[in-house]
């Protein structure tokens, strides 16, 4: 069954103190076209990151997203008590041998100088948590190809009631066809009479009829367009990637039909045509969310 480029996934994944969330989604495009956001602790792994999405949603513009919500508590920023400490007793020395009063507001004084308030440690990605974060990422990718799946459900629905909807029209073709067979051949020879004197081999004028008529045969035009309806639908079970298959399809579709309008000569049949035309832009419409 057909898959639709359109799609959403996101999950949630609790390791530690943190909790890694990941987002992504996707639209029409006729290549891969992918952005990504990556925390910085998960950037050395972009690489593989998009490795697993192109695997898995092979074409369309998508948007990845994975950023980390930490704990509160657990991220406060630590104070050095050893460096306040230390700068404590080197002021209030200083001060002594200065003869100068030590400070008021000692804790605003010892909290504003440098390296009190910042983080020294340096955090790097383990496997354990890499491993968690993998499986986020590859959470919220299934999650994206069961909505695909579902809009291609959907989409294949659309198809199937478009293409009844065009073989019905094109059965309709065949009440006019005889008639309008007769009507040429009636509009020509009483456009003959009107002019009495103008005299003309009957014999000749059946052949040149005949000749004119084969012209405007469009049995074959039906059979092809019968053909590719029944490969359009065939086409659509044959699995996820047939996208662009069958805008080709569609538009092979179109020659036939544009054939067939400009073949008929006759204004019950070119509304059909019309109405086939109309069908068929709906298809082509919606192809281009196909994967």
């Amino acid at each position: 069954m057909i898959q639709s480029m359109t799609g959403y996934g996101k999950s949630e994944v609790t390791f530690n103190e943190k909790k890694i969330h990941v987002e992504i989604k996707s639209l029409n495009s006729k290549t891969l076209d992918l952005s990504t956001r990556i925390a910085p602790l998960y950037r050395e792994k972009e690489m593989e990151i998009r490795q697993m999405i192109a695997q898995r949603l092979i074409r369309g513009k998508v948007d990845f997203s994975i950023w980390i919500e930490r704990d509160t508590v657990a991220d406060a920023t630590p104070i050095n008590a050893a460096l306040i400490d230390s700068y404590h007793r080197q002021i209030s020395q200083i001060a002594r041998s200065m003869g100068v009063p030590e400070p008021a507001d000692w804790m605003t004084t010892l909290l504003r100088l440098p390296d009190v308030l910042s983080k020294t440690e340096v955090e790097e990605l383990t496997d354990d948590e890499w491993q968690a974060a993998k499986g986020g990422v590859e959470q919220a990718l299934q999650h994206l190809v069961d909505f695909r799946t579902q809009e291609g459900e959907a989409l294949a629905g659309k198809f199937a009631e478009k293409l009844d909807n065009i073989r019905q029209l094109l059965a309709s073709l065949e009440t006019h066809e005889s008639t309008r067979v007769e009507k040429i051949r009636a509009r020509i020879v009483e456009g003959l009479k009107s002019i009495p004197e103008i005299d003309y081999d009957k014999n000749r004028l059946e052949q040149e009829l005949i000749y004119y008529i084969e012209k405007l045969d469009i049995n074959e035009e039906k059979q092809r367009l019968a053909n590719h309806l029944d490969y359009f639908r065939h086409t659509m079970n044959d699995g996820i990637g047939q996208g662009k298959k069958l805008g080709f399809i569609a538009q092979e579709m179109g020659r036939e039909i544009n054939t067939t309008g400009s073949k008929s000569n006759h204004a019950e049949m070119q509304n059909i045509v019309v109405r086939m035309k109309d069908e068929l832009e709906q298809i082509k419409e919606q192809v281009l969310n196909v994967l």
